[in-house]
């Protein structure tokens, strides 16, 4: 007779116990035990338990290879759903072997767990596994299928594979069930006054495991609820027509003012501040060193003369690669959209930009087309304050709209998403690549989904405040993907192509690249251990279907993109992992935290512009840049979505952390120990400079990122 002692934890989220018989079996390599009633008196799997049980068997079963878990049906209560966190199983000789699981189990069914040990598919041998690992792989394939939601975006996952999983009942290597914590399943839900209505049917079959949890839910809520409500009762959603002074925009918050949205209220209209936020604000990923001027941009030494100074000239600036450009070329030929039956406008502006001996970035020329010409000035700081202003605030809008559209949805969200579905799809729950990056997408499809319902559907945030709306949306971010590479997708690249490496006070570079190398070693670290050469990185079929994958939906098959369509070396796979993790967590943080901050006063970031670029200098006046202003109600929705997704809701998990503990063995354990050590030390770093800033930069402080795009 041999007896293995069996521990049952139940996860310690709402509703994560149940009611529902549990039975176990445990399968070895040399027989498998008896199926196994797992009980005792009262309620056993109770929120946050752990039950221990013993197991008889009439032999030996060997190593153990695979945990069996049976919910059946007890007495005469529905089924319900189940958070098993994991479960350890002690053999007679004291050897322990621990089955992670960390997941809701729906209903009457069974799943298979194998041990904690992380496995690639050239390390398993046995017919048993290897038949294992393709079930598991087929049934989620069931379940995260793909979709093509607009020509020329990254695929996006279809939520009719989770209404067909819950209807047919076929995913039963993992199925799992609504979670009773993560939100109703009651018709459409709408926020109190808030102005985005969210009809979303598909997130009533989603996926419970990449469901919010009822904290995070609960928290959006009522981050939103009391601000929407604010502006409601005082009519600011519903108030049409121009601001009657800038002033009145200080008023649209009263409790949600920080140091920094006080700060832009202060300095919007500095030349310094407008060129600090190239470094350090929401789209720090914009600007290019130039060591000769663009044609399209005929700026000549005279009109910059008077803020160069007589020391120097423009040539000469050029030549020390102190001169910048921001080229907004990719809105020259967006759709534009009509806002409260009025007609809007955009801009394809030019900005030249000289980082000045004392170290500040300043803008030098405004061209508000890609077209020079008498109908297209070129706007200088020595104009009157208004024609710069204006020119400016143009500016800003561009920012804003490449901003929201490609720096932030398309290359985190959408990429983000592709890179989750592919993982869900081609790696089963055993492989290292698999257990590394689970916790990097997090709630990103849940996230997801609700934008493209609430945001880009028609009708939704797009078409209601922004001046491209819904198909100028589609627009940006198609030609965007087109045009995105590699080397912009890894910081260390893109900031050596763009070929601002030198510039002083870029917080935002050297803080990125700081947590890049922690990614890195830690990434290298757990690939070293898994994988001992380069033929074990080519041999790894279930890798290379990853890969593959992810070049084909993501990045649409587009060679150009310079993006792997397979993985040779394992510097390959260790970039590659770098880059993923690096923007799911501390890239998303970078162009998402500051939202609110940056936006909230609205002439920093508008969201639309009603009067056509200026084509002559000297007619603009408050009035004629107040009706140039979004409305007030437009105004008032575009900040409501800053506040919303600036605010990072309760059930956070700061990059690094890893309270599911998917990696079991010892080294890949002290290697994320090491990884937490190296970024308590860049957040002590950070936090020592920012006391010496006037204005702090906090966006990359580790604790404050997040492991994945959830938000």
């Amino acid at each position: 007779m041999a007896v293995y002692r069996v521990s049952v934890t139940t996860g310690p989220y709402l509703m994560a116990g149940t009611l529902d018989n549990i039975s176990i079996t445990l399968v070895g390599t040399c027989g498998e035990s008896p199926k196994q009633l797992l009980d005792h008196l009262g309620r056993d799997f109770t929120r946050g338990s752990v039950q221990k049980y013993k197991v008889r068997c009439s032999a030996e079963l060997g190593e153990l290879l695979l945990l069996r878990l049976h919910k059946e049906r007890y007495a005469f209560f529905p089924k319900d759903s189940w958070y098993c966190s994991y479960i350890c199983v002690t053999a007679h000789d004291g050897t322990l072997s621990h089955f992670p699981c960390y997941q809701w189990i729906e209903g009457y069914c069974t799943i298979e767990l194998r041990p904690g040990t992380a496995r690639t598919v050239c390390q398993d041998s046995l017919p048993l596994l290897l038949d294992h690992r393709k079930r598991e792989i087929q049934a989620r394939q069931e379940c995260y299928r793909w979709k093509v939601y607009a020509p020329g975006f990254p695929g996006i996952v279809d939520v009719r594979s989770f209404e067909e999983m819950e209807s047919n009942k076929k995913f039963a290597l993992t199925k799992t069930a609504p979670c009773a914590d993560q939100g109703d399943s009651s018709g459409n839900r709408y926020l109190p006054g808030f102005p985005m209505k969210i009809d979303i049917p598909s997130l009533l079959h989603v996926e419970p495991n990449i469901r919010y949890s009822a904290t995070k839910t609960t928290s959006l809520l009522f981050n939103a609820i009391p601000a929407s409500l604010g502006m409601k009762l005082r009519g600011l959603l519903d108030r049409k027509g121009s601001w009657k002074k800038l002033d009145d925009i200080r008023n649209i918050f009263w409790c949600h003012k920080t140091f920094t949205s006080e700060y832009v209220t202060e300095h919007w209209h500095e030349d310094h501040f407008f060129g600090y936020q190239y470094l350090n604000g929401v789209n720090p990923v914009m600007l290019h060193c130039l060591s000769s001027l663009p044609r399209k941009l005929p700026v000549t030494n005279d009109m910059v003369a008077p803020l160069l100074g007589s020391a120097t000239c423009l040539q000469t600036e050029l030549e020390r690669g102190n001169i910048f450009l921001a080229d907004y070329w990719i809105l020259a030929e967006v759709p534009v959209h009509c806002l409260n039956g009025s007609q809007q406008y955009v801009a394809a502006p030019l900005c030249l930009l000289w980082l000045n001996p004392q170290g500040a970035l300043v803008p030098l020329a405004i061209q508000l087309s890609q077209t020079p010409g008498p109908n297209s000035p070129i706007f200088l700081p020595t104009d009157s304050d208004w024609d710069w202003m204006v020119a400016k605030t143009w500016v800003r809008n561009s920012e804003f709209l490449v901003h929201e559209n490609n720096t932030h949805f398309l290359c985190t969200h959408l990429l983000c998403e592709a890179f989750a579905i592919a993982t869900l799809r081609q790696l089963p729950l055993c492989h290292p690549i698999y257990k590394l990056l689970l916790p990097h997408t997090r709630y990103t499809l849940q996230v997801n989904i609700t934008a493209r319902a609430a945001l880009l559907n028609p009708e939704g945030f797009a078409d209601q405040v922004t001046s491209i709306g819904r198909q100028g949306l589609l627009y940006l971010m198609s030609t965007g993907l087109a045009h995105f590479t590699y080397t912009n997708f890894c910081l260390p690249d893109s900031l050596r192509a763009r070929g601002v490496l030198a510039i002083p006070n870029y917080h935002y570079r050297d803080d990125g690249l700081k947590i890049w190398a922690a990614i890195e070693s830690f990434v290298s670290e757990i690939v070293s251990y898994y994988y001992p050469s380069d033929a074990s990185v080519q041999q790894d079929s279930e890798l290379q279907a990853w890969v593959g994958e992810i070049f084909a939906q993501a990045f649409l098959g587009r060679e150009s993109s310079g993006f792997p369509r397979q993985l040779c070396t394992l510097g390959e796979l260790v970039k590659f992992l770098t880059a993923i993790i690096f923007n799911c967590s501390a890239q998303h943080a970078a162009v998402n935290s500051g939202q609110h901050d940056f936006g909230a006063w609205m002439p920093n970031a508008p969201s639309s512009m009603r009067q056509p670029p200026p084509q002559t200098k000297g007619t603009t006046t408050l009035k004629s840049y107040l009706d140039t202003l979004p409305e007030v109600n437009i105004t008032c929705k575009n900040l409501l979505l800053f506040l919303l997704v600036s605010q990072e809701p309760n059930d956070k998990r700061p990059l690094g952390t890893y309270p599911d503990e998917h990696f079991t063995e010892e080294a890949p354990r002290r290697s994320i120990a090491a990884f937490q050590r190296r970024l308590a030390e860049i957040s002590r770093d950070i936090q020592e400079r920012n006391r010496g800033l006037a204005l702090p930069y906090t966006y990359l402080d580790p604790p404050l990122i997040e492991n994945s795009v959830s938000i």
